[in-house]
């Protein structure tokens, strides 16, 4: 239905994008917030219509995409307030101080936005993390203009949300160029898109074969870009004694629903549970077992992940010592994604690497240590991960810091006696994680604080007060909170 853009095309756009970048970056935290908040609504006015195509190129089902359809707006209003109120902006102010020796002079910092950022939509939330998902918004109120490369597996969704994010620049009197929205199949389009000169940055939601690709790509230009990538994660969980022994059967319950929520098509689904061979755990895989007989099969996302899904499963199951516990009883369709809970010893585990790979769908296996210290090897032989999760009393913490530490070391979110499946929108969060969830795990994808992705440090040193930017003048006319000579406030000097 789409053609891929052409090369030129791509470079009329991104021109145009960095014409409108030197406009944009000027405009005030309330025009951009404002803009924002007018994205909001048209994206709620699509109605339906945005609704039903959805839920044809997704198979998602209509209350799920409504609600994250809520989501993206209420993400659009959370991110315009936190712009508007400039708190990540971090203005740092330090006065001069003439009379020392060397004289100090005055330097007055701040964060201003990089450049046109590029984002690739997701192909799981076909609004969330999508065309005018969390990445778009995030740079946005950083002051950068956005180009989205729509999703293969969602192009008239993605165009359908295109158009709602022009029409709200027109009513918003945005700079021509501010956004743009192009479609490709083939990967010479990620390519011209990430190489280009005007790109200076790219938000991606996806698997670890594409994020990497495009690190690759933007570290072999002349001038590097940074690529925040999030690349998939297994979310080990973590069954400690003491909760175990209490809780076996509620574990049970709680993790079958987190491991086939949304056919397990989520980048925090738990797809690895550790546990240390006792009673409990054989309770435990029994109880998660049974569970997970009686949920019906999900169709997924598109034929692609089915496949996908379908050819990993039967690679982890075909391992060595690997074996099934049980599957869905019902027998899924070919576009489906069947349940199943696998398991294998710790020693296995370790000295398999194809075990600790992602399996993208509702399939998660259980590591049965023979003691806490090869658990512990467990914990410091994974990978980077999203989500940690412990499941644990406080009697279980305080006697296994050791493991408790090694847990924390390879996580972005550490969870207790929770699922890893939901991530809130709010500025405590934390969705990123060590390689190779993300390609960088200073930074989050989710809250605020996101914003600080697309945005760099500069210092100004002797400038007079009159040519500061607004931020960062004595007056303080916008109001925002600052570190003057290391105390934090928002009232003038």
């Amino acid at each position: 239905m789409y053609k891929d853009t052409t090369i030129e095309e791509i470079n009329s756009v991104m021109e145009q994008a960095w014409k409108a970048f030197h406009l944009y970056r000027k405009l005030s935290l309330k025009q951009r917030a404002g803009f924002m908040r007018a994205i909001a609504f048209e994206l709620e006015e699509c109605g339906d219509t945005l609704i039903q195509t959805a839920m044809q190129e997704t198979n998602l089902p209509e209350a799920r995409l409504r609600g994250e359809r809520a989501r993206t707006i209420y993400q659009l209003d959370s991110y315009a307030l936190a712009c508007e109120k400039g708190d990540w902006l971090e203005a740092r102010i330090d006065t001069a101080i003439p009379d020392k020796n060397p004289p100090k002079p005055d330097i007055r910092k701040m964060l201003v936005p990089l450049g046109p950022v590029v984002v690739f939509g997701a192909s799981n939330f076909p609004f969330a993390y999508s065309t005018a998902g969390g990445d778009t918004a995030s740079a946005f109120a950083a002051g950068c203009p956005v180009i989205v490369k729509a999703h293969p597996a969602h192009p008239q969704t993605s165009q359908i949300v295109a158009d709602a994010i022009l029409n709200a620049a027109v009513k918003s009197k945005m700079p021509d160029g501010i956004f743009a929205h192009i479609h490709g199949i083939a990967n010479e389009v990620g390519k011209a898109l990430v190489t280009h000169t005007y790109t200076k940055a790219v938000g991606f939601t996806g698997s670890y074969a594409g994020g990497k690709q495009l690190f690759d790509w933007a570290n072999q230009r002349k001038e590097p870009i940074p690529v925040f990538a999030e690349m998939g994660s297994v979310n080990p969980v973590f069954l400690l004694p003491e909760k175990l022994q209490s809780s076996a059967d509620e574990i049970a319950t709680m993790y079958a629903g987190s491991i086939t929520l949304g056919v397990g098509q989520f980048c925090t689904n738990p797809g690895l549970i550790i546990g240390i061979e006792s009673k409990a755990l054989q309770t435990f895989i029994h109880d998660l077992g049974k569970a997970i007989q009686q949920i019906v099969p999900g169709t997924m996302l598109h034929p692609g992940i089915a496949n996908a899904f379908a050819a990993k499963k039967e690679e982890s199951l075909l391992q060595p010592d690997v074996h099934l516990v049980a599957e869905s009883a019902i027998a899924p369709t070919e576009k489906q994604g069947q349940p199943t809970i696998a398991t294998v010893d710790g020693r296995t585990f370790l000295s398999n690497p194809v075990l600790h790979k992602e399996v993208f769908g509702p399939y998660s296996l259980v590591v049965r240590c023979a003691d806490m210290e090869e658990m512990i090897e467990v914990a410091k032989h994974l990978e980077g991960q999203l989500t940690s999760t412990i499941m644990a009393t406080t009697a279980d913490i305080n006697n296994n810091d050791e493991l408790v530490e090694a847990v924390k070391n390879i996580c972005g979110r550490f969870i207790l006696n929770s699922v890893p499946t939901g991530v809130e929108v709010c500025l405590s969060m934390h969705h990123g994680g060590p390689f190779p969830a993300t390609t960088d795990a200073r930074f989050t994808s989710v809250g605020a604080d996101a914003i600080k992705r697309f945005a760099r440090p500069i210092a100004f040193q002797n400038w007079p007060d009159e040519l500061l930017p607004d931020e960062l003048k004595n007056a303080n006319p916008i109001g925002i909170w600052r570190m003057v000579n290391t105390e934090p406030g928002n009232t003038a000097l």
